[in-house]
């Protein structure tokens, strides 16, 4: 498997669980979201793939929409968390929590056992 290939599968889950952490925050628009996700590298995406994303999380209902007046130009569509979503996210959150722990141990113990 190429380099790529397998940042690309990491990838996909975890940028649905950066957006979902970032809207839960607060309601975001789209380039907003494409902004923040450009501060880390390895997150940024561009809008083809990040507005396909908020579709599919809209028709799961994990996310709401709504149209609100911009200062600078026109009107920006915000997405926020439905309860729904809410809940995802929290599961989201232990499942990261586990996961990310048991790569640390790897990562520092090797597979020894502890």
């Amino acid at each position: 498997m190429e380099m790529s290939e397998w940042t690309s599968q990491v990838r996909r889950g975890i940028l649905e669980y950066c957006i979902m952490q970032l809207i839960a925050k607060q309601p975001r628009y789209g380039y907003e979201l494409v902004t923040l996700l450009d501060q880390w590298e390895p997150l940024a995406v561009t809008e083809g793939t990040l507005y396909p994303l908020l579709r599919r999380l809209l028709k799961d209902q994990y996310i709401e929409s709504f149209w609100k007046e911009s200062e600078a130009g026109p009107p920006r569509k915000y997405y926020s968390l439905t309860p729904s979503g809410h809940q995802l996210v929290e599961m989201m959150s232990a499942e990261w929590n586990k996961i990310s722990r048991s790569v640390d141990q790897i990562q520092i113990y090797g597979g020894e056992i502890l």
